[in-house]
Order: structure tokens, then sequence, then C-alpha cells
């Protein structure tokens, strides 16, 4: 056959494009948490194909095109954007950060039920076109939105994921490495239970090592610890509130996130992370609630629950983390 385009003339084509690539994501929500996610998936090479999805066609446009103008200097990414989720067909994983900010004088339940109604839009739609994804759900209250999510997308509970307490997690690590000036990859240490006020710091569990600060420290975390190790806890449940009131917003630390995530997932590395899942009978919780516990993740998604042993105290707060969930979760109208 002739050559009738400059393409044409260079490439001679001997088998068929696949339609979807092996590893694509697709984001939605393209406001500062969605675009930070992108943005580390792309530069940090997790994904071949990234779609965003948003309701706002001008700056989906704007920031689709922004990211395909560095591909150059990247290892190749396709990204795609469009109002229509139709574009995140055959995904791997679909990320979901779209949400609705808290209003003046909103209650959170207010808020939890406005953004159920997005989410009733949203995740039917990313079913449709990719009924055998991973959903990962970042928007807030993210373990709340994880079990509305579980619920309108009918997929089994460890295909449904909450971004839960994993930063706070990392947040912890860093700040107990600032006090020891060693780093945070040497410091090992969860927060578990709700994303939010009623987390738990399992300061039983923190350790340098294999040694674990509780054997040098017995006080350690409580009111009467001499050297107030409890702050940093406080500290890491405050930290997105500094953050939006220097900046307005938190993004950054979210996006690496949700790309380290994404990438245990894609390439089934079965890192123990502390994310948002089913949490029913898991250390005699009784309600159906998803809070954050220490899973492994795979290319299945939640393939395990890691057995954390907890002191009495630590058992205590997190029944207590899931009972205020569970509060939240019977007042929302699906």
């Amino acid at each position: 056959m002739e050559a009738t385009t400059l393409a044409d003339q260079l490439l001679v084509r001997i088998a068929e494009e696949h339609d979807h690539a092996s590893a694509k994501v697709t984001v939605v929500g393209v406001g500062q948490v969605g675009m930070a996610a992108a943005f580390a998936l792309m530069t940090q090479g997790v994904v071949s194909e990234l779609a965003l999805v948003d309701v706002v066609a001008d700056k989906l446009r704007g920031e689709m095109m922004d990211l395909q103008h560095g591909q150059a200097f990247l290892r190749t990414v396709k990204v795609v954007a469009s109002t229509d989720y139709a574009v995140s067909k055959g995904s791997k994983i679909c990320i979901v950060t779209a949400g609705a900010r808290q209003k003046e004088g909103e209650s959170r339940l207010e808020l939890v039920q406005r953004n159920v109604e997005i989410f009733k839009f949203v995740i039917p739609n990313l079913m449709k076109y990719s009924p055998n994804c991973i959903l990962v759900i970042v928007s807030n209250p993210v373990d709340v939105l994880t079990h509305v999510a579980w619920k309108l997308s009918g997929l089994p509970q460890n295909k449904v994921i909450g971004s839960g307490t994993m930063l706070d997690s990392s947040r912890f690590r860093f700040l107990i490495s600032e006090r020891l000036k060693i780093a945070p990859q040497s410091c090992h240490g969860y927060i578990i239970g709700e994303h939010g006020d009623s987390s738990v710091a399992i300061w039983s569990a923190v350790n340098v090592a294999g040694t674990r600060l509780q054997d040098i420290c017995p006080q350690i975390g409580t009111s009467s610890d001499p050297e107030n190790w409890e702050q940093i806890h406080k500290d890491v449940i405050n930290s997105a509130y500094e953050i939006i009131k220097l900046k307005g917003y938190t993004s950054w630390a979210i996006g690496i996130m949700v790309s380290a995530l994404c990438n245990a997932i894609l390439k089934n590395q079965k890192f123990v992370y502390t994310l948002s899942t089913l949490a029913k009978d898991y250390h005699g919780i009784k309600e159906e609630v998803f809070l954050s516990l220490p899973v492994v993740v795979g290319e299945n998604g939640v393939i395990a629950v890691f057995n954390q042993k907890l002191s009495e105290d630590e058992l205590e707060k997190i029944k207590q983390s899931a009972k205020t969930l569970n509060g939240v979760i019977s007042g929302v109208k699906m």
C-alpha cells in the first residue's frame, strides 16, 4: 500500500496497538491533591497511561497539556483527560480525590452527605468502564467515603482501599526521626484507626533497629512521659490543619503517598502500609466500618491484614475510633 502521510513513510506498522496500557491509572479530581498524585505517578515512572477526569473541562485540559509537555524529560507516559468517564476505560487503579470542601458553619455529617451524593455519580461511572479495577479513595472523610465506595461499587473488600493513616504514619515516623536525628526510614511506627482526631498511635510497637522505645522509656506516649513524646501524635493530628492554615491546602505528601501505594499494587510489592480497610472482627471491633490497620498490599489490593499486637489501652482506643466512625456512617443516607 502506498504511503500517504509522513508517519506512514517513516513507520511500517506490523501489529495492532493495544487499546489499554498494562499500568493504566485514573485520577478523578484535578484539584491540588489529584494533580500532586498525577505528577508523582508520572515523574516516578509508576504508570504507563494516566487518565484525568473532572467536571471542569478547561482546567482539565490545561492540566493534561501541562503534563504532556514535560514528556521529553521523562519515561513516556500517555496522558489523557476528559469529563467523560469513558476515558478511564481499562484502568487497573482508579483514584478518587474529588469531593466537596467544608463550608463555614457546615457540620461534618452535612459535608459527608454532600460527598456521598458526589460518589453516587463517580463510583458507578468508574465501575462501568473499569469493573475489575482497584479503587483508592483519598477524598475526606476518607474512612466514611471508603465505606460508601465499597457499598456503591459492589467490589470485594480487598479492592476498595482508603488512603487512611498511611500519611499519618509517615508524619509520625518523620517527627520521631527529627527528635532522634536519624532517617525517617529507620524509624518504625504506625498510626491506626480513623484518619482524624480519634486516630491511635501504637507506641508499643515504635522501634529503631528492633529496639522498642517503650522498653527504654515505659511511659513513652503517655501523659506521664517526662519527655512529652505524646506531643508527636498531637502534632500528627494537627499537621493537616497547620499546613492548610499556612498554604491553604495539603498536596505534595499525599500525592507522593498515593504514588507509592499505586506502585506497590501494580508491582505486587507486598509492602505493609496502614490503610483504610473493612475492620469488622479485628481487635474486637463489632461495627461494619472502614478504618486503618496495617495491611499487605499487592496486585489484588489488600491481600492480608497484619495481626498487630496491641496494648489494652490501644485496643480500647481503636474500638472507640470504630464507634466514632460508625456514628457518622449511621447518619449517612445512601
